[in-house]
């Protein structure tokens, strides 16, 4: 298929003021979950009829600001283990720049459907298994006993942290780990080639940190905005080279975002680490049900399946509910989250 090029969206006063809102409680779960929000953002902006590769290229653009923004307010509340961003962000931006050439190549052969496929796919099947995965130990960690403790090691962490492979071994102060560094090699590959796929790697990045290196719930959140950062700025760098970053997009998601950033990374301070891991697998989750929906739509752009033109509007809107319905449930739970835990401690703010 012939390469088509790129259409970017018109920007009408509607569509600025629900970027904004989009960009607001994008902006709130990132800084509370630490996944930079894309999940959301990305879905949205497909729905309002951006190209799935515009909108990686513009969300992974606007990400290495508002990640800043969020990891310095989770740092000042000693979240943040700096040493473990870094050596994760050094095997990520190649993630990304190799990520960034896998979607350009698939979006040459087949065309906007083909991306906003490939994209779609890729939401559906890492969103269901890592907040499938999440949201079971939720459940396992909210059992009475010492055994299930909210911010327990897991087994194969406990594996990592007891394999001594000497001149790599690191120790990581602010997530109390002590690991070999290979280890954290191919979390970061994996993290940065998911951000290019999606814009966003915490799916992998923060989960990793958790049950593969035994960081705790607050820590990975947090220390995963570091990497967020230079994935941001090296696959923003890329994909302009590429000419598929809309700025417009960018810096209205951005106005947005940066203030419910900061909204959410002070609600970490006021809720026990189940509570980030339940925002993070409902939302997940919901998203996953929102990108399946429309799978079959971007099959019937391909010529691969024929079913009838109201059929397919009708599975468009209904992603879109279930995407609305994903940010209202990540919104209200963070949200409230922070009007109870103030009215219990106000003087922690």
């Amino acid at each position: 298929m012939d390469e088509a090029p790129i259409q970017f969206i018109d920007l009408s006063g509607g569509n600025v003021v629900a970027l904004l809102v989009i960009g607001f409680l994008g902006g709130l779960i990132s800084g509370f979950i630490g996944s930079g929000g894309a999940f959301v953002l990305t879905p949205a902006m497909m729905s309002m009829g951006v190209p799935g590769v515009v909108a990686v290229a513009s969300n992974i653009c606007h990400k290495f600001p508002k990640a800043i923004v969020g990891a310095y307010k989770r740092y000042r509340f000693g979240h943040v283990d700096v040493k473990l961003g870094m050596v994760m962000a050094a095997s990520a931006a190649v993630g990304v720049w190799v990520g960034v050439d896998i979607q350009d190549r698939i979006r040459q052969l087949y065309g906007e459907a083909g991306s906003n496929l490939y994209v779609s796919l890729a939401f559906v099947i890492v969103l269901t298994i890592v907040g499938g995965f999440v949201l079971h130990d939720v459940f396992e960690s909210r059992r009475p006993g010492p055994a299930h403790a909210a911010d327990r090691v897991s087994r194969l962490a406990k594996w990592v942290q007891s394999v001594e492979i000497p001149g790599t071994m690191m120790h990581f102060e602010a997530a109390g780990v002590r690991v070999s560094a290979l280890f954290t090699l191919p979390l970061g590959f994996a993290t940065g080639m998911l951000a290019a796929t999606i814009a966003v790697g915490g799916f992998i990045g923060v989960p990793g940190m958790m049950y593969v290196l035994g960081a705790p719930a607050i820590v990975a959140t947090a220390t995963e905005l570091v990497i967020a950062f230079f994935m941001g700025l090296g696959g923003a760098i890329k994909y302009a080279l590429h000419g598929l970053v809309d700025i417009r997009l960018t810096l209205i998601l951005l106005a947005g975002s940066l203030f419910g950033v900061q909204l959410g990374a002070i609600g970490t301070t006021f809720v026990k680490p189940y509570v980030i891991k339940l925002v993070m697998a409902a939302i997940m989750l919901i998203v996953a049900v929102s990108r399946a929906l429309v799978v079959p739509v971007y099959l019937r752009e391909l010529g691969k399946v024929d079913f009838s033109r109201e059929a397919a509007t009708f599975l468009t809107y209904a992603s879109l509910v279930f995407l609305v319905l994903a940010l209202c449930v990540g919104g209200l739970i963070i949200l409230g989250a922070m009007v109870r835990g103030y009215g219990a401690a106000p003087a922690r703010l």
